[in-house]
């Protein structure tokens, strides 16, 4: 099981310290390192940036949104990523949701996995070196009943991997069936018939397996002794997600914990969070929507818990460190943890 890490929002404060983690978490083995896009900065420009600064890890947009852009710039921004890079990069979508796509880019969350599919069979047209020509529900390229023609973006074909990160049964399926990685979230190796089940119906409707892609799932890790504490600390978060990362009807993050098992809990959380009462949904998150979903504890929980990953089929594990700052302290904890990983069987 590899291992990769994220890349927060970079403002100028933070370009230096972020170019010294990702440089050790280089030599410290991770093989991915991905920047995310949410309402700060974009995925794609730093990795830009990052390219010249590594020389063996892969670089990748986890994740890009698919509604803040054309399906041809985001296959031409992967492209001169792919370049820059050396082949290093791998290509995350994701179809985002209605309160970032609705309220900050102005577009209607309509058909989101439709737009997610036509996006990604535009991309690899354009990776193939095809012609755009694509009549889909969404896009129609050429636009019909205007000047335009179908074109072919100037550069050479080339294979580029696509990861999506998807949270539905539909959009699982269609994951397995077509990409080469899954970015999972929300996830729990003691329940991971919540995303697997859907992701292997996909793959075997598609003639594959389950196998034939990375499952490359984000697990929030944190080793202390005060194990209470620790998961205290954590429960905010938790909540943010049931209640504050999508709407009252639209929450992929909730969904996926009432699918674990945890429908009232989940219910209950989103409620008191969208009444505005958010240290009473931090209070009403149970303990195991912390250690089942995460691994948080002593060392010895820890390297339990990600055993656990590891034999339900993950094969790279995406840390999320924001319990140490940035600086020695995350760097002592990654060097934990991969520690920790090669003691795995």
């Amino acid at each position: 099981m590899n291992f990769a890490i994220e890349l927060g929002a970079v403002r100028a404060d933070t370009i230096g310290p972020t170019i010294d983690w990702l440089q050790h978490a280089e030599r410290q083995g991770a093989s991915m390192a991905f920047s995310a896009e949410a309402w700060w900065s974009d995925s794609a420009t730093l990795l830009a940036y990052l390219a010249d600064k590594t020389e063996r890890i892969t670089l990748a947009t986890g994740i890009m949104q698919v509604p803040a852009r054309t399906p041809a710039m985001t296959a031409m921004t992967a492209l001169t990523l792919h370049d820059l890079t050396g082949g290093r990069f791998v290509l995350g979508l994701g179809a985002s949701g209605p309160q970032v796509v609705e309220g900050l880019h102005g577009i209607a969350y309509a058909a989101p996995l439709t737009r997610l599919r036509e996006t990604v069979e535009i991309c690899r047209m354009i990776f193939a070196g095809e012609k755009v020509r694509y009549q889909g529900e969404v896009f129609q390229l050429p636009r019909p009943g205007g000047e335009g023609k179908a074109i072919r973006v100037a550069h050479d074909p080339v294979e580029i991997p696509i990861y999506l990160a998807t949270l539905g049964p539909k959009s699982l399926r269609y994951t397995g069936g077509a990409a080469d990685g899954w970015l999972g979230t929300s996830f729990s190796p003691d329940h991971p018939e919540a995303h697997l089940q859907f992701l292997s119906a996909g793959a075997a409707e598609a003639g594959r397996a389950l196998g034939d892609l990375d499952l490359c799932v984000s697990v929030r890790v944190e080793i202390g002794d005060d194990v209470d504490d620790i998961v205290r600390r954590r429960k905010s978060a938790v909540a943010f997600n049931m209640g504050g990362m999508g709407s009252a009807r639209t929450n992929f993050y909730n969904d996926a914990f009432r699918r674990a098992g945890y429908e009232d809990d989940a219910r209950a959380i989103q409620s008191l969070w969208l009444d505005g009462r958010r240290d009473e949904a931090a209070r009403r998150v149970p303990d195991a929507m912390v250690t089942e979903f995460q691994a948080v504890g002593t060392r010895e929980m820890v390297a339990e818990r990600l055993q656990r990953y590891r034999d339900v089929g993950v094969t790279t594990l995406k840390l999320g460190l924001d319990s140490a700052p940035l600086g020695p302290p995350r760097f002592e904890l990654l060097e934990n943890i991969a520690d920790l990983m090669e003691t795995l069987e």
